[in-house]
């Protein structure tokens, strides 16, 4: 099916849209969002058509506002935001945001001129301050290794300084500093100071706790051991690697899930490797049996709470294959869907100037993001077959997804 401008959430309708995480917080204080103006009743009628357009549903009581705003999306508070003054102090409340539910808002990418936003809808501002202006009190220089759900790992530094590992909640503007990553010397010896591999882990169902897995390499994509940080405890933990002598990490790409407490990373020879975020649990997973061979590199993904894991076949026929894994257990996959990519871009031949790639799947719903590599980006609900164009251009992102909860450990 072609591609169709504009046409909604991208193939999600709002009525068949399942529910997104809901974080209320039903101990919150019954009046922790900004008092709205009381109304004069004696004001004139062109006062109070003013005010009514000032004020957040004016006529309405603040508690029943209150209950309205918790359960809308955090792009729909975005756009409340612009309706005046009284409407960005009210929907700007770290009471409403933190207790809305939160679902996929956009992707965060980087291109020449280095980190963007993209949001879902593919119109408006970002939704995010791309300039992390928040840290730039602080550092110079930021570069973002990592997205993780609501949050983003970052390496910053000043001219002269040595460069700090950080984790950031761009929504709420907290951060975390990391303690430095002590490589052991006996055993990489001219590697010292060679730039640590990191992995940032984080499940916004669970907001109270994050984790980073640093394997530590030989240059080699083969992973003697693992320093794990535990926001929980603060400090850096050394563990020997249990994986199976000679696994090979793709670090190339850093592609890797973090589900249900576990890192999972793809290595070089067609398996997933994971971790818990004790270091306790390892294993290997092996890919599906049914891979097309020669085509293009598995990735993986989650969405509903199971693991994803596609390919596209690079012949002519340009054929999307999407597994899930149905039994964690015993490492069985099912084949869930078969796209057509030429159908889907509404084209008829393939052409060399086109790499198509799916690069992220909705974590709520059967809806996907693919991109031809040069001139479009859209997302497809693999349900109802509907295609929606993001943008007219390439994107490879990583899914976004904000959380105002407070950031574990949080020093600023």
């Amino acid at each position: 099916m072609p591609p169709e401008e504009g046409g909604g959430e991208h193939g999600c309708a709002v009525q068949d849209h399942p529910p997104a995480t809901d974080r209320r917080d039903e101990d919150a204080p019954p009046h922790s969002t900004p008092r709205l103006p009381a109304v004069d009743p004696v004001a004139s009628e062109e006062k109070e058509q003013q005010q009514e357009h000032q004020q957040p549903a004016a006529r309405l009581p603040e508690g029943p506002l209150v209950e309205i705003l918790v359960r809308v999306p955090y792009r729909s508070l975005c756009r409340f935001k612009c309706v005046s003054k009284a409407w960005l102090a009210f929907c700007s409340s770290r009471d409403i945001c933190r207790r809305s539910p939160q679902t996929l808002s956009g992707f965060f990418y980087n291109d020449r001129s280095g980190l963007l936003f993209r949001n879902l809808s593919g119109r408006g501002q970002p939704l995010v301050d791309l300039s992390l202006s928040f840290l730039r009190e602080s550092y110079k220089d930021i570069f973002v290794e990592q997205f993780g759900d609501g949050l983003l790992l970052c390496r910053c530094w000043n001219i002269g300084t040595r460069s700090d590992y950080l984790v950031c909640n761009p929504a709420t503007e907290e951060w975390t500093v990391l303690p430095p990553l002590l490589i052991p010397a006996q055993e990489f010896g001219h590697l010292l100071h060679f730039k640590p591999i990191t992995y940032l882990g984080f499940d916004a169902s669970v907001p109270s706790r994050f984790v980073v897995f640093a394997p530590l390499t030989n240059g080699l994509n083969d992973s003697r051991k693992l320093a794990i940080y535990s926001s929980e405890t603060g400090q850096w933990t050394y563990v020997q690697s249990k994986w199976v002598a000679g696994t090979l990490v793709d670090h190339s790409r850093k592609t890797r899930v973090f589900l249900n407490g576990t890192m999972h990373l793809t290595t070089l020879h067609k398996s997933i490797v994971t971790i818990d975020a004790e270091g306790k649990v390892w294993r290997e997973i092996e890919m599906p049996n049914e891979l097309p061979s020669g085509s293009d590199t598995v990735s993986i993904g989650q969405s509903q709470g199971c693991l994803y894991a596609w390919q596209i076949d690079s012949s002519l026929n340009c054929r999307l294959y999407i597994w899930v894994l149905e039994d964690y257990g015993t490492g069985k996959w099912t084949l869930k869907h078969t796209v057509d990519i030429l159908e889907l871009f509404g084209r008829h031949y393939r052409k060399d100037e086109y790499s198509y790639k799916m690069f992220a799947v909705h974590p709520d719903c059967n809806v996907i993001f693919l991109t031809d590599g040069k001139k479009m980006t859209v997302s497809y609900n693999l349900d109802n077959h509907k295609v929606d164009v993001i943008c007219t251009e390439s994107m490879y992102g990583l899914p976004y997804t904000p959380c105002f909860s407070e950031l574990p450990s949080a020093g600023h």
